[in-house]
């Protein structure tokens, strides 16, 4: 154990130290930014002032190895901090690539992870006072909570005719790897509007920023919208269908009969025990020792069901049954026909939106400053290796020589211990659970993905659902290729007094601490007692 574990830092020691050689090699215009945590972040980095971040910032190791990151120290808490870009990042010269390590050493089960790529302080903020509302230019990285859990990317772009700018969210986004391993996530920004997001190397999605099914809102918006002057006329009827005002009720129509009467046909059973009750006192039941007449009332044993009702057909005062009754017709009313004065269901007329414009490519913002603003209830995430680069490859470099090493032996660990203390069960489950995830991602799944991941979220916390999680997910899916199959049509949204939506972006999420919730837990009192006349009051 101890030869193969020397053999292991071995090799990463010798890939860090070519991973610190290629560092140098690409230290070029292809670099735009790179932080590696090597030194204390203190006097580099500035934590935010505000008085809701509260959380502690660390310079820490990484479980298990010599490498240093920036670390959440703290449960429950808000965090923000800051560091200005030594020159800005333009987005107008062509690709940029994004990219940085985290690692969730205690889990994810309610935070993010993501980082906040900040606008030049023009913009309106100051690193002291950064927090959720300073202006960003793109938004990225995990974040997960409940039935969210996805890698975020949000582009905050403005509307060059409003002059508001607007939060467009990356639709179907993939979901966060569910172990404790560092992993490196990658946002690759093309010159001909392509989007790629990469987890460990591996494409997990390709969007257009142009196109209307890849972001929410769009980032063209709509040539026409609804007239919000527009009113409905007074006169204006909708009814398909009207009750026939030539219709009458019939004059042998009874709506005061009851539905059920009783049946004069039966007969009361032979050996019916008429004197005897239902219930009985429990003849095995005794008064409690510690019972004071006093203070309790009179004690009375309690009741049982009659023994001599289950041997003969029935105890106690014989009725008769009911039945339905034939003459019931209830309430009548009047049968419907056509309205000869349906105009069909109203809505406003389209006119063109003031707000609508062409574009070619996104009017990205420059990036001045790489921010990590989250609220979380899990310790232990750490933030490393933060890269802006121009070249792919220099991004698939660091990824190899600063990532893959450690990575690598994470994953060997991470192996033996499941095999040492499980006898290799919780290693299927794990396989199972990264299988089901990467079954999440999948694009048909469309709105049915947060219900996967609700599924598998309550499947984790409790193992011994994971064949029932299976069976619900093939049924998920099953039902959503019987829909494309035979009901593929979208319904078109009615638009009958809807005004136009305003996009402001503000999605359900953790993204932004406002907007994180916090789980409430419920205690569940037991208040089954057994039943009896008079029980002993509480004390």
């Amino acid at each position: 154990m101890e030869e193969r574990n020397r053999r292991i830092w071995t090799q990463y020691s010798l890939l860090l130290l070519a991973g610190c050689f290629v560092s140098q090699l690409y230290a070029s215009s292809d670099v735009k930014f790179y932080e590696s945590f090597d030194k204390a972040f203190d006097g580099r980095w500035i934590v935010s002032e505000k008085e809701d971040y509260n959380g502690v910032w660390k310079h820490a190791k990484s479980e298990g190895h010599d490498d240093y990151g920036l670390l959440v120290s703290e449960k429950a808490r808000k965090y923000a901090i800051v560091k200005e870009l030594d020159d800005v990042v333009d987005f107008k010269d062509g690709t940029v690539v994004l990219q940085y390590e985290v690692r969730l050493q205690e889990g994810l089960e309610c935070g993010g992870a993501y980082l906040k790529y900040l606008r030049p302080q023009e913009a309106g903020w100051i690193p002291k006072e950064f927090n959720n509302d300073s202006p960003y230019t793109i938004m990225f990285g995990p974040d997960k909570c409940g039935a969210t859990n996805k890698v975020h990317f949000i582009l905050k772009h403005k509307n060059p005719k409003s002059g508001e700018y607007i939060e467009h969210h990356l639709k179907f986004p993939p979901s966060v790897p569910s172990d404790k391993l560092t992993h490196v996530y990658t946002a690759v920004l093309k010159p001909d509007n392509e989007l790629l997001i990469l987890i460990d190397g591996e494409e997990k999605k390709k969007a257009n920023f142009l196109s209307d099914d890849d972001f929410e809102p769009p980032l063209i918006p709509a040539e026409t919208i609804p007239d919000p002057e527009d009113k409905k006329p007074e006169d204006w009827d909708e009814r398909a269908k009207i009750p026939d005002p030539d219709a009458k009720k019939p004059d042998d129509w009874d709506e005061d009969a009851p539905m059920e009467i009783e049946d004069e046909d039966a007969e009361k059973p032979e050996g019916w025990l008429d004197d005897e009750p239902e219930e009985i006192d429990d003849p095995e039941a005794t008064k409690p020792e510690d019972w004071v007449d006093e203070e309790d009332g009179e004690w009375e044993a309690p009741k049982i069901d009659n023994p001599k009702c289950a041997e003969g057909p029935g105890c106690g005062e014989w009725k008769r049954p009911m039945k339905s009754n034939p003459a019931y017709k209830g309430k009548w009313h009047a049968p419907l026909i056509d309205n000869p004065n349906y105009k069909g269901i109203w809505k406003p007329r389209d006119i063109p939106n003031p707000n609508y414009f062409k574009l070619d490519r996104p009017n990205f913002e420059p990036i001045a400053a790489i921010g990590i603003e989250i609220w979380t209830m899990q310790d232990g995430i750490l933030f490393d290796n933060i890269l802006i680069a121009s070249d792919e490859k220099v991004a698939e470099s660091y990824r190899k020589t600063a990532w893959k090493p450690k990575f690598d032996a994470e994953k060997e660990k991470q192996k033996a211990e499941e095999v040492a203390n499980s006898g290799g069960l919780k290693g299927f489950q794990k396989v199972v659970f990264d299988l089901l995830y990467k079954v999440a991602d999948i694009p048909l799944l469309g709105e049915h993905k947060s219900k996967v991941l609700d599924l598998l979220g309550k499947a984790e916390t409790q193992p011994n659902l994971t064949i029932g999680v299976v069976i619900s997910i093939i049924i998920v899916i099953f039902t959503v290729l019987l829909k494309l199959i035979f009901g593929g049509k979208k319904q078109q949204p009615a638009r009958a007094t809807a005004e136009p939506k305003k996009s402001d972006g503000a999605e359900a999420s953790t993204s932004n601490s406002e907007g994180a919730t916090e789980e409430k837990e419920e205690e569940n009192e037991d208040a089954a007692a057994a039943p009896r006349r008079r029980t002993r009051r509480d004390n």
